[in-house]
């Protein structure tokens, strides 16, 4: 088999179920090379778990040194204590990624979504579905979890690919607006 060009780490945060997928990218092809999740316990502490998470993140990193890290975003729920350990064991996995010097690219799930069937508003069995056909999966996963950090590495995938140029950046600040308008300034 021909080493890949690129391989990409998607991930799906989740503090009792974080899921994984990595795909291998040669030319304009992905093709799939592991996807599963890492089930973290109810009963565990909440530090126990952010600690299996960085572990595993570290674990995947190691055995296949993936060139690009993809995350989906934590989408704004009605419970605020949900939402700041959800976004804790974002931050665990970005920091791990970070340590390893991956580069790290973050996408709503609106966005992961349109990307895989064309539709911000699918469902995950929907999901799965796009991604059997794409990838040429056959055996249904356990967990849906799996499947969408798998539809994360993918939308990344097909971001890099994308003929359109990248947005600019949106300015965040006064000193950023400055910098990029000197001759404005007196």
């Amino acid at each position: 088999m021909q080493t890949p060009d690129k391989i990409i780490l998607g991930i799906d945060p989740g503090t009792i179920i974080m899921g994984y997928g990595l795909i291998a990218v040669r030319g304009k092809c992905a093709s799939i090379i592991d996807m599963g999740v890492l089930k973290l316990g109810h009963k565990k502490d909440a530090y126990e778990r952010l600690q299996l998470i960085h572990q595993k993140v570290r674990e995947l990193i190691q055995q296949h040194a993936p060139h690009s890290f993809a995350i989906e975003s934590p989408f704004f729920g009605k419970n605020v204590q949900s939402m700041l350990k959800l976004g804790r064991a974002q931050g665990v996995a970005i920091a791990t990624a970070m340590s390893a010097g991956i580069e790290v690219t973050e996408y709503s799930p609106k966005k992961i979504k349109l990307s895989i069937t064309g539709n911000g508003n699918d469902d995950k069995e929907q999901i799965w579905k796009m991604l059997q056909r794409l990838l040429q999966l056959e055996e249904r996963p356990k967990s849906f979890d799996a499947t969408d950090a798998l539809a994360v590495a993918l939308c990344h995938f097909y971001e890099a690919q994308s003929p359109l140029p990248s947005m600019p950046k949106k300015k965040n600040s006064w000193e950023d607006w400055v910098r990029m308008n000197k001759e404005r300034v007196r």
